[in-house]
């Protein structure tokens, strides 16, 4: 069960980094869903509830009593309570048993998957908390959140290998259906049917997933299909992934339509792709555990302006897990919108993507969108790195 190995997993995570315990505190997950809870329970809760780790290896699940079969049915937590008319009493029981130095909960102000605690349950666990003089033990859980998504375990990089073979399979299958005069909105189509033959799920918004940009001045990302036709002597770029068991993959691939009489891409698309390409793998070589996310965007970046191209406009790649965009730590540059998670050290276990990408005049985009997995000696291809243009006739 993935829960177990991640609640295991947790546990030497606090006891690496000296935190005492870790405390999600919600309630209806369904609708404000802290992300931490994937790896901790496999339904939502209805009331507040917490779910408490401690760097001895007990757990503690505190929930509404109607939520208690659920938990109870995991087989994963030590001590289980439950309650009727409000969880205040038997929190603060558990706590003062405890007796944590501190107490690690889930907010950040510079990482979206470690910030699930509401505002409005950070207020309610602090008034409950100073009545036992606990909330000056309050830390945040960011470390832990974001090792415990980061390193990866067996059983997930199975799953998301599962999904990275999926979308390679499913992007040679769309190479048989372009063709000039098809629409963005077409191929999307496409790709999605044969997410549904393979009883999967989309990567992301289904809106959004699959991106499909042909031609020159599109969206070129984060934008839905349109009914822009392919046409001869253009680049076509599809951004998909898919969801296997809740894993997700995440890859890019070029296409280029031949004009009449061609047997292969111009020099200048021939170039942006070798470019491209070069970047992806020079960036892979740098990645190793203890670098950091900005060291190899510089990588990839500095090799696209040795060629004459400009910067991309984002960063070279992002973790991939349970959400096609992931984890803290980035490949980026030191720019604001990606505050410390450029700097945070490179992981063993952690998944990303490499995506950078360049401008053809008057042709397209060239992207390509890689997954690696980091080992101990460095990475290593999650997918199949496509090395020559998918060139369609």
């Amino acid at each position: 069960m993935l829960s177990k190995e991640k609640i295991e997993q947790a546990i030497k995570i606090l006891n690496e980094y000296s935190i005492d315990c870790w405390l999600t505190f919600v309630r209806e997950s369904g609708i404000n869903h802290d992300p931490m809870l994937d790896f901790l329970i496999e339904s939502d809760v209805t009331w507040h509830s917490a779910l408490i780790i401690t760097k001895s290896g007990e757990t503690y699940a505190i929930v509404g009593q109607m939520d208690r079969k659920a938990i109870e049915d995991l087989g994963i937590y030590k001590h289980i309570s439950s309650y009727v008319e409000g969880i205040k009493g038997q929190l603060i029981t558990t706590l003062k048993e405890i007796n944590p130095s501190s107490i690690a909960i889930n907010y950040s102000k510079t990482s979206e998957i470690s910030d699930g605690l509401t505002h409005g349950m950070y207020l309610t666990l602090h008034e409950f908390l100073s009545e036992i003089g606990f909330e000056k033990r309050l830390v945040p859980a960011e470390r832990i959140t974001s090792s415990l998504r980061a390193r990866k375990t067996d059983s997930e990089l199975e799953l998301i290998q599962k999904a990275v073979d999926h979308t390679i399979d499913i992007f040679k299958s769309a190479a048989s259906f372009i063709r000039p005069g098809r629409t963005e909105r077409e191929i999307a189509a496409f790709l999605k049917e044969e997410v549904k033959k393979r009883n999967l799920a989309l990567g992301w918004n289904e809106n959004y997933c699959p991106g499909v940009f042909t031609g020159p001045e599109t969206a070129e990302a984060h934008y839905k299909p349109t009914d822009r036709k392919v046409e001869k002597g253009h680049l076509l770029n599809i951004d998909f992934g898919v969801k296997y068991e809740g894993y997700c993959s995440d890859l890019q691939r070029t296409f280029y339509i031949l004009q009449d009489g061609e047997t292969e891409a111009p020099p200048e698309i021939q170039k942006g792709f070798k470019t491209i390409a070069t970047a992806i793998e020079l960036a892979r070589q740098a990645l190793k555990p203890g670098v950091k996310g900005c060291e190899i965007d510089a990588v990839a970046r500095n090799h696209l302006s040795s060629q004459g191209y400009e910067e991309f406009p984002h960063g070279l790649g992002h973790q991939v897990g349970l959400f096609a965009h992931d984890g803290t730590a980035l490949l980026g540059p030191p720019w604001e919108k990606y505050a410390e998670k450029v700097f945070e050290p490179i992981e063993e276990g952690m998944v990303f993507t490499i995506e950078p990408r360049l401008k053809i005049l008057k042709r397209g985009i060239v992207s390509i969108e890689e997954m690696v997995v980091v080992r101990k000696d460095g990475a290593e291809f999650l997918s199949r790195a496509q090395k020559d243009l998918i060139l369609i006739g």
